[in-house]
């Protein structure tokens, strides 16, 4: 026999089809829900993650920069100690000065030399006197030059005087001292030269 469907067929297979169809479409809707709720998740992770990083990081620019100002601080007094370290130990080296000054004047200044004044204004000395001749004071020169306490002796002058009827060289010149390291080093330095002048400075430096 032959069978004869009078159903309505199409429509129940248009409804199949739909219904497929939305099926279909909320899995698909579902599975871009999940993609997406995952997505943020994960971004969201990194973000909170990268947060805790800047905070940690930002502490420890905080701390750095304390530890900074510290250092800077600390700097700052031990360049003032060092300065204060300075001043103390230039103070040290040149209390003796004035005697070094003049024992290396007694023992540098030859015969025939006398000095009239002696005059120091920081590290440089005038000196002024009489001497029997032009080649005293040359080798008065080369004395003071010699000297491991004073150094570039500079004849300012030297001129022709008559004293007590006698015609002597009047000279007028400057020399540095040379600040030494330590006493002991100018003290031993101080007694490698003796002129035979000694007495005759000294005499000269008594006139002063």
């Amino acid at each position: 026999m032959i069978r004869i469907n009078l159903l309505p067929w199409r429509e129940a297979r248009r409804k199949a089809n739909n219904l497929q169809f939305y099926i279909l479409m909320g899995m698909v809707a579902g599975l871009a829900a999940s993609i997406v709720l995952l997505v943020h998740g994960y971004y969201a992770t990194r973000i909170s993650t990268q947060t805790e990083r800047n905070r940690f990081l930002k502490d420890e620019n905080a701390k750095l920069d304390k530890e900074i100002d510290e250092i800077k601080k600390l700097k700052d007094e031990i360049q003032a100690l060092l300065s204060r370290k300075q001043v103390i130990e230039t103070l040290q080296a040149d209390r003796a000065q004035t005697v070094y000054l003049l024992e290396q004047l007694v023992r540098q200044t030859p015969d025939g030399v006398y000095l009239k004044s002696i005059k120091q204004t920081g590290l440089k000395v005038n000196l002024t006197g009489y001497a029997q001749s032009n080649a005293r004071v040359s080798t008065l020169m080369r004395n003071l030059e010699a000297s491991p306490y004073l150094e570039k002796p500079d004849l300012v002058e030297i001129r022709v005087a008559n004293v007590n009827n006698k015609r002597l060289s009047e000279f007028n010149m400057n020399v540095s001292i040379r600040r030494l390291q330590t006493e002991s080093g100018a003290a031993k330095g101080g007694a490698g030269k003796a002129g035979p002048g000694k007495a005759a400075a000294g005499a000269g430096s008594a006139k002063k």
